[in-house]
C-alpha cells in the first residue's frame, strides 16, 4: 500500500457552463494505492476551487470541490474492468476529470437565497433593500381586475356564502 499527496496545477479546463475549474488551478490529490489480487485499488480525495456565475443574480463566484472516488484497476483484460494497470503505471486523469465535473452544480448559485435580478430593469435585486415588485396587470384580464367577490352576489361561485 502506498499513499501520496500530488498538488498540480491544471492543464487545461475541467467543466463547461456557468461552473469550471479554470486551466492553471491548483488540484491537490490525496491517493491510496493498494494492491489486491485483481488489481491495484485506488481511493482519492481530491480538492479544488470552482469559479462560476450565479444562475440568478449572474454574479461571479468562486465554491470549494471537494470529491472522493475508489477504483479498481485490473491486471489483465479478460476481466471485464473499464480501468487497467499499464507497465505497472495506473492513470489517475480521467477519474478525476470525471469526479470534479460531475460534482459541479448544473445551475449554480451564488447564496441559496439569492433573489436575482429585477425582470424590468435588471438590477441586482440584493443590491435594492427596500425593493417590491410592481403588480403587471396582462392587459387581457384588465377587464377583470375592475371585478369583486361582492358583485354577482346571487351566483354560487361568487364567493356568497350566506346562500348555500
Amino acid at each position: 500500500m502506498r499513499e501520496q499527496e500530488i498538488t498540480l496545477a491544471l492543464p487545461e479546463q475541467f467543466g463547461e457552463g456557468l461552473m469550471v475549474v479554470p486551466a492553471g488551478k491548483e488540484l491537490s490529490v490525496q491517493v491510496r494505492l493498494e494492491s489486491v489480487h485483481e488489481g491495484i485499488y485506488v481511493t482519492a480525495q481530491v480538492e479544488t476551487e470552482a469559479v462560476g456565475e450565479c444562475g440568478r443574480c449572474l454574479d461571479e463566484f468562486t465554491e470549494p470541490v471537494e470529491v472522493e472516488f475508489a477504483e479498481l484497476f485490473a491486471y489483465s483484460s479478460d476481466e471485464a474492468s473499464e480501468h487497467e494497470v499499464h507497465d505497472d503505471h495506473v492513470d489517475l486523469e480521467p477519474l478525476i476529470r470525471d469526479a470534479v465535473v460531475l460534482s459541479l452544480p448544473f445551475q449554480p448559485v451564488c447564496r441559496p437565497d439569492c433573489p436575482g435580478l429585477d425582470p424590468e430593469t435588471g438590477e441586482r435585486l440584493a443590491d435594492i433593500p427596500d425593493y417590491e415588485p410592481r403588480k403587471i396587470v396582462d392587459p387581457r384580464w384588465a377587464a377583470l381586475a375592475e371585478f369583486s367577490p361582492d358583485q354577482g352576489a346571487g351566483t354560487p361561485d361568487a364567493g356568497n356564502t350566506e346562500e348555500r
